[in-house]
C-alpha cells in the first residue's frame, strides 16, 4: 500500500518533533540541554544582528566612495606632481613586481617611466598607469625583457595580480558576500522547485554560492579541488612548563602522538624522517597516510607533511623557544590538512561532533598534563621520563602500548 508524501512528511516532522521534546524534557538533563539551546539560539542572534551591521556599513561606505569617485572624474581636478607620483606608484605595487627598477619622473602632469621590465607586466603596466587621475601624458622609455635571468633588476619578486574584480578576489567583502548569498539561496531555491537536470544544476550552484558566500573560502579549497593551499588550517600557542630539551624530544619521537592526540591510533616510525599515520575520523571512519619531516632542527623547530597521493593531505610545523623565565617551553604549532571534498568535509565531520580546532585545543591541554605531571586527564596514568641531553638515542618518553 503506498503512503501518500503528505502523510508521510507529516509522519516523519511528528516523530522529529516527539524525539525533540523528549531531548528537551527529560528529567535529569532536560534544563540542561534547554539551557544550552537558549544560549546557543542567543549568541546566533548577536551573531545575525552584528553581520547585518557590518553589512550596512560596508554598503554605505561604499556607495559613499563610489558616489565621491564618480564626482572626482567628473570634473577636473589640479594635482601636483608629487601627488600624482604617489598615485603612480601605489598602482605600480597593484601590477608589478619589480617596482624599484622602474623610476617615475612627473612634470605638469606628464609621467616618464625608465627602467626595466618583464614583457608579461608592461602592457598592465601602461594601461593602469594611464588611468590614474591627474596623468595628461605618458612617455614609455621601459627596456623589456621577456626572462627575469636577462637583468639583475628583475630576478626575484613575486607576481602581482592586478586590479581584480570583487567576485575574483580570495576574500569577499561583507557586501559581495551578502549579495553572493542572496543569489545563491534564490538559485537553490529555485532548483529544488523544479525537476529534471536544470533543477539539479540550479540547487548544486546555489549550494556552492551559498556556502562560499557563508565561508568567506575560495571554492577550490572548499571543495578540496586543486589549489596549493590546504582546506583547514589551524594555528596554536601554548607554553609547557618544562625544558626545551624535554619537550622537543617528546614531539620528535612521533610513536607518542597517539597519548595524547584523541584522533590518532597509531603512529609507525621507519628511520628517522619517514612515519606511518592511522587516525580515527568522524563516524567511525579510519584513515591512513605515510608523512616524512620536511625540516628538523633540534630544539627549535619541526616540520613534516603526508607524502604526495595521500588520502587526507596534511602538514605541520612547530616552533620552539625557551620562556622568559628559562625552565619552560614556548610553543607555536601551525598545522593544516585537506579532508575529503575539502571544506566541505571539514563541515560534515562537524556536523557529526568532531571539530578539529576544539580537538586540538583539548589534545594540547593533554600534552601540557603529560609532560608536566605525567598523567593525562581522563586518561590512565603514565609514569614520566625525562629526557637526557647526554642520551641522544631517547628522544623523548617511551609510547603506551
Amino acid at each position: 500500500m503506498r503512503v501518500p508524501m503528505g502523510v508521510l512528511g507529516s509522519l516523519v516532522g511528528g516523530i522529529g518533533v516527539g524525539a525533540g521534546l523528549m531531548y528537551l524534557g527529560d528529567p535529569r538533563s532536560g534544563r540542561r540541554r534547554r539551557a544550552g539551546v537558549h544560549d546557543k539560539a542567543l549568541h546566533a542572534v548577536h551573531e545575525t544582528q552584528e553581520a547585518a551591521r557590518v553589512v550596512v556599513r560596508d554598503i554605505a561606505h561604499r556607495t559613499r566612495g563610489f558616489f565621491f569617485e564618480t564626482l572626482h572624474r567628473m570634473r577636473r581636478e589640479e594635482v601636483d606632481d608629487r601627488t600624482i607620483e604617489a598615485r603612480i606608484r601605489s598602482a605600480l605595487g597593484r601590477v608589478c613586481s619589480h617596482t624599484h627598477a622602474i623610476h617615475v619622473s612627473v612634470e605638469q602632469g606628464r609621467v616618464r617611466l625608465d627602467g626595466v621590465v618583464l614583457a608579461a607586466e608592461h602592457p598592465r603596466i601602461l594601461s593602469r598607469i594611464a588611468h590614474v587621475r591627474g596623468v595628461l601624458d605618458l612617455t614609455d622609455n621601459l627596456q623589456v625583457f621577456k626572462e627575469p635571468d636577462r637583468h639583475p633588476d628583475l630576478q626575484g619578486g613575486s607576481v602581482r595580480p592586478g586590479d581584480r574584480p570583487e567576485f575574483f578576489q580570495h576574500n569577499w567583502s561583507p557586501a559581495a558576500r551578502f549579495v553572493a548569498g542572496l543569489g545563491g539561496a534564490s538559485l537553490l531555491t529555485w532548483g529544488l522547485t523544479r525537476r529534471g537536470v536544470g533543477g539539479m544544476g540550479s540547487a548544486f550552484l546555489g549550494s556552492l554560492l551559498t556556502l562560499r558566500s557563508i565561508t568567506n573560502i575560495e571554492l577550490k579549497r572548499l571543495t578540496g579541488l586543486g589549489g596549493e593551499r590546504l582546506a583547514i588550517e589551524v594555528h596554536k600557542n601554548i607554553i609547557v612548563h618544562a625544558p626545551v630539551e624535554e619537550v622537543f624530544g617528546f614531539w620528535r619521537a612521533m610513536e607518542n602522538f597517539p597519548r595524547f592526540m584523541s584522533h590518532v591510533e597509531e603512529v609507525r616510525t621507519s628511520g628517522e624522517d619517514r612515519s606511518h599515520w592511522r587516525v580515527r575520523g568522524p563516524a567511525g571512519t579510519v584513515f591512513e597516510w605515510d608523512a616524512i619531516v620536511t625540516r628538523l632542527i633540534p630544539h627549535q623547530v619541526l616540520a613534516w607533511k603526508s607524502v604526495e597521493g595521500s588520502t587526507v593531505e596534511n602538514a605541520g610545523i612547530i616552533h620552539f623557544g625557551p620562556s622568559h623565565d628559562g625552565r619552560s617551553t614556548r610553543l607555536d604549532i601551525r598545522m593544516s590538512y585537506k579532508p575529503p571534498a575539502g571544506a566541505l568535509g571539514h563541515a560534515f565531520a562537524r556536523l557529526l561532533g568532531a571539530d578539529p580546532r576544539k580537538q586540538m585545543d583539548d589534545d594540547l591541554m593533554q600534552l601540557k598534563s603529560l609532560i608536566e605531571t605525567g598523567k593525562a586527564p581522563g586518561r590512565e596514568s603514565v609514569s614520566r621520563e625525562r629526557t637526557s641531553p647526554s642520551t641522544p638515542e631517547r628522544r623523548g618518553p617511551r609510547p603506551v602500548h
